[in-house]
């Protein structure tokens, strides 16, 4: 019980030190991001480029900061579209799980969920076209269906609780029953699925990007800047350290607050 407590403070503070890096990126920022100075191309680190420059001579610590917000937003985003989506499906599918509505939102879960997620991404993302906005909607199609089936099975023990019948018999409608009785009784465990989806939406996107199919050259972006990296390698290898690190450390802040709330939701279960 100790560790997780450790695990979860680590996780928090990881994390909470790259948000409000995002958050004040235009303020911590000593350079445009986009600023191309070739004179200064593949610089090591120095006063004016506390990580040095790409091979356009444009500032990595500038871009990685940059690059948080835009990982950031962008994951924000699609986990309110996917967990807003999923919500209403699951819910509605449970709370009828005995009529057909239960028997096409379940098919259609089924289906979404029977190809790998992030070949199913790339294929929508391909037939959209490259763009930070098309990924977004790419990974919301693929991501909403987990939700839903996870939150179907949460709404149907829920409704079978005896405050539930109870309520049922004295006449409480359905909306009233899921708003005051069912959702705030799973928003917990919903909400420990969001944390714990934070990690493999922030490797998805930076997963896109990486092949060109989310943010383009000119934009700051963890998966873009890799990908632009990859051939100065062995000349600055610092390039591609740097936004696989960043990756790395804010997944992991993530999976760490996820795996501990998990933890406790277990100990709370039995």
């Amino acid at each position: 019980m100790k560790t997780k407590k450790i695990q979860l403070i680590v996780g928090i503070l990881l994390a909470s030190i790259m948000i409000v890096l995002a958050i004040f990126a235009p303020i911590l920022a000593p350079n445009d991001p986009n600023k191309i100075d070739v004179m200064n191309s593949l610089n090591q680190s120095s006063s004016e480029f506390p990580l040095g420059t790409d091979q356009l001579g444009r500032c990595i610590f500038s871009r990685l900061l940059y690059g948080a917000r835009t990982s950031l937003t962008v994951t924000a985003m699609v986990l309110v579209v996917t967990i807003t989506i999923g919500t209403l499906v699951g819910t509605l599918s449970g709370i009828f799980s005995d009529r057909l509505i239960d028997k096409l939102f379940t098919a259609l879960c089924e289906v979404l969920l029977a190809f790998p997620g992030i070949l199913f991404a790339l294929v929508i993302a391909g037939m959209l076209g490259p763009g930070v906005l098309n990924i977004m909607i790419a990974i919301a199609i693929v991501s909403w269906a987990k939700y839903a089936r996870v939150i179907r099975g949460l709404v149907i023990g829920t409704k079978n609780a005896d405050y539930v019948k109870a309520a049922r018999v004295a006449g409480t409608n359905h909306l009233h029953m899921i708003t005051w009785h069912i959702l705030p009784n799973i928003k917990n465990t919903i909400g420990t699925l969001i944390v714990t989806d934070i990690g493999s939406t922030i490797l998805t996107i930076s997963g896109l990007s990486f092949i060109g199919l989310g943010a383009q050259a000119s934009e700051a972006e963890w998966g873009m800047m890799i990908n632009e990296a990859r051939m100065y390698i062995i000349k600055s290898p610092q390039m591609i350290l740097y936004p696989i690190v960043t990756i790395i450390i804010v997944v992991l802040a993530f999976n760490l607050i996820g795996d501990a709330l998990a933890s406790n939701e277990e100990l709370e279960g039995l």
